[in-house]
């Protein structure tokens, strides 16, 4: 109390001291820099493709180029069934949130280590980095879902018409993205407070979102996986229920459980807490190791 006079009649606008509480998040400092967090964010967007001659037309060819690879390995010379969807739509539906997931991870991961300068000269929510990561990720999310959405009309208008069935289950879809979102920003930020010491678990990162697509059914429907256990372990990824939901009500097949949907929650609300906690704390001392 008396320290908060002093800091009055000093005539001190800004007091930076240690969080109280390591699960403690300030939204009213997060919401007070949010001018902040939208430089960030345009930061990410025009770094990320500055000197390049197709700039963010790569947001288009990436999926493209990967829809075309997925379609000659997998639905050529593996033959691994679609639910008698076209295979086009059926990639794309599972691209479109694997690589928004798969972005938001790999660059939040990064916070402490690649924003160590900015961070050792100047104070700001540290928070506010990952947070900007995850929103400038949605503009890649919305072209790529721009184009899912043009090959979905092509095939709905004039290759099949009337034969695929969305339902009212696609508009879930921004609870989908948010729980992308969370679960991204959860073990984002869980690994980025682990690599300011340990900085192999970058590259062990990498090797498990890598294996991580595959026990996510992104290239190949649930359905495909008769096993029980198999399928219960499947379930378990808190991946699987969101584009299955996604698959689901955008082209009418997959397999949705609310109950599926409600531990994807359940998951990333666990996880979030977690990362927080871990990363309040090392947010203390983080800049004696980097």
């Amino acid at each position: 109390m008396k320290s908060d006079v002093k800091n009055e009649e000093q005539g001190w606008s800004t007091v930076i001291k240690p969080k109280d509480k390591l699960l403690s998040v300030d939204l009213g400092e997060l919401w007070r820099y949010r001018d902040l967090c939208m430089l960030f964010v345009k930061r990410n967007i025009t770094t990320q493709f500055k000197q390049t001659i197709l700039g963010p037309l790569w947001y288009l060819i990436q999926p493209t180029m990967t829809v075309i690879m997925y379609m000659v390995v997998f639905g050529g010379i593996a033959k691994i069934p679609t639910d008698g969807l076209p295979q086009p739509l059926f990639y794309l539906s599972g691209i479109c949130l694997w690589q928004y997931f798969n972005d938001c991870l790999g660059k939040t991961s990064s916070t402490f280590v690649a924003n160590a300068g900015i961070f050792g000269k100047v104070y700001f929510p540290r928070m506010v980095v990952p947070i900007s990561t995850v929103i400038s990720n949605l503009l890649r999310f919305g072209i790529q879902l721009g184009l899912f959405l043009v090959v979905y009309a092509i095939y709905q208008i004039w290759i099949i018409p009337g034969q695929i069935h969305t339902n009212w289950y696609a508009l879930l879809l921004p609870v989908l993205v948010i729980l992308l979102a969370g679960l991204a920003l959860g073990f984002g930020i869980l690994f980025s407070s682990m690599t300011t010491k340990y900085r192999d678990m970058s590259l062990l990162l990498d090797y498990f979102v890598r294996l991580w697509m595959y026990a996510t059914p992104v290239i190949y429907p649930l359905s495909t996986i008769t096993n029980h256990k198999l399928r219960i372990l499947m379930s378990l990824n808190p991946l699987t229920g969101i584009v299955e939901a996604f698959k689901y009500g955008m082209l009418g097949e997959g397999q949705f459980s609310w109950g599926m949907l409600g531990y994807s929650f359940a998951f990333m609300v666990v996880l979030l807490s977690i990362g927080i906690v871990i990363f309040n704390r090392v947010q203390r001392t983080f800049m004696d190791t980097v």
